[in-house]
């Protein structure tokens, strides 16, 4: 494995900062990381091989905990793809660290250093909670907060064990921080969203209080801390319960399909609208056949159906019209909504971290939202021994029903439209699965079958 690695700003390298020590850099931390990386859930490139990795930007936190911004170039990529971590330095580490140790390097001194993943070490967690509520520049890292907007002191925190593409860090139970793995030049959508909703007066939401970023070697937002629910239940949960014949979810289902709507039309009252270009169908048509074919030639299995998933982007391109295009939440499914006090709280705007942020910044149609959380019913309806198709039909019908009362449209009167989003969605679920939960490559897979017999 050919790494390239380079050196590290000299206002980067405290003496004390032993893993930004460019001896240690060159010794072995590149390809420590090079293996620990693709590995991790946040990781984008675990299918394609890594031919460089530097660390761009190193920044103490405390003694022995860093924070490093981190660029990894693929075989047959054009642009480097930047991650943030928190690593640790120590010669020995707690029996609760040892599970998270990435492995050794010999330090300035010659000598011997366990790395290891450091968002689990209370002292790198709690001095960077501490970072951000006193706001401020340390390093190439600069902290901030909303005016009048206070962070506790002397909260205990938690890495939250759910599978994601960031890290989440509760606090006392009364922040979360969301640590943005995969990192793109730009304001994140995350805290742009939520901060501009909130000021519009949206009340489903979790409004930022603070957050951070980097200005060097690029501007860009690391993480965002937020109020935590402790008496929320996630979409996710309460469906599958509901899928399993133990409780009821129709009610909540209706309820959600307002909420929906209600952020639809809240997001088009606070970001500018505009209407879709006259040929905007077809060319999303012919970008939808595109993933299809590409798909294809990554999943074999998908062969079978490009003609009649063709069919159904053909019929789209000729649909009338086309709704306005506006903010949407771009990634919305049952793991993004919260259920408490009786309420849905819509969160988690980051959209999908795979995209450009220019796209998932851009406007785009809110039937992708809808079809996002009609696919997310059908998993939850197929995950398991017993799949339980006509609850995710029963759901699906209801969610839409309630979008109906409080939405601009009705999702179940564009059915053509529909169609073509959920395949679309469902073609870029079965090259995930294929990649990273292959048992679970069956449920899109029947989802694509399906969606071709209704063509």
């Amino acid at each position: 494995m050919a790494l390239s690695l380079t050196s590290l700003p000299a206002a980067s390298l405290p003496a004390t900062a032993v893993l930004s020590e460019p001896a240690v850099i060159r010794g072995r931390l590149a390809a420590l990381l090079a293996r620990w990386m693709p590995d991790q859930r946040w990781f984008a490139g675990r299918d394609k091989k890594i031919t460089s990795l530097a660390v761009v930007s190193a920044t103490e936190l405390t003694p022995g905990c860093f924070h490093l911004l981190v660029e990894v170039g693929h075989r047959g990529e054009q642009h480097c793809v930047h991650y943030q971590l928190l690593l640790g330095a120590a010669t020995h580490v707690p029996p609760r660290l040892r599970r998270h140790v990435i492995g050794e390097v010999e330090g300035p001194a010659g000598n011997r250093l366990l790395v290891y993943d450091a968002v689990h070490d209370h002292r790198a967690t709690v001095p960077l909670l501490d970072r951000v509520r006193r706001g401020g520049t340390l390093g190439n890292l600069r902290f901030e907060s909303f005016p009048r907007t206070a962070v506790p002191s002397g909260l205990a925190p938690r890495v939250l064990d759910v599978e994601q593409s960031n890290t989440s860090i509760v606090y006392g139970d009364r922040l979360i921080l969301k640590l943005f793995r995969r990192v793109q030049p730009g304001i994140n959508p995350d805290l742009e969203v939520p901060t501009v909703l909130a000021r519009h007066g949206y009340a489903r939401g979790l409004a930022p209080t603070a957050w951070f970023h980097t200005f060097a070697p690029f501007f860009a937002t690391l993480g965002v801390v937020q109020p935590y629910l402790t008496d929320a239940t996630d979409g996710w949960t309460l469906a599958r319960e509901s899928a399993l014949g133990r409780t009821d979810f129709l009610a909540e289902a209706r309820d959600l399909g307002r909420a929906t709507a209600a952020l639809h039309v809240a997001l088009s009252e606070a970001f500018p609208v505009a209407p879709a270009p006259a040929d905007h169908t077809v060319r999303l048509a012919g970008a939808m056949t595109h993933r299809l074919r590409h798909a294809a030639s990554l999943v074999p299995a998908l062969h079978a159906y490009v003609p009649q998933l063709t069919r159904v982007y053909a019929e789209f391109a000729q649909a009338d019209g086309d709704l306005p295009l506006q903010r949407i939440h771009g990634d919305l499914h049952l793991a993004q909504v919260l259920r408490a006090g009786g309420d849905w709280h819509i969160v988690d705007f980051e959209g999908e971290p795979a995209k450009p942020l220019a796209e998932r910044r851009g406007d785009h149609s809110p039937v992708g939202d809808v079809a996002g959380m009609l696919r997310s019913f059908d998993y939850a309806a197929h995950i398991g021994d017993a799949p339980r198709p006509e609850w995710a039909e029963r759901t699906s019908a209801t969610f839409c029903a309630g979008y109906a009362e409080v939405g601009r449209f009705d999702p179940q009167d564009i059915a053509v439209t529909l169609r073509a989003h959920e395949a679309d969605r469902a073609v870029y679920e079965v090259v995930y699965e294929a990649g990273h939960r292959p048992d679970w490559i069956t449920v899109p897979m029947a989802a694509v079958a399906r969606l071709c017999r209704t063509s």
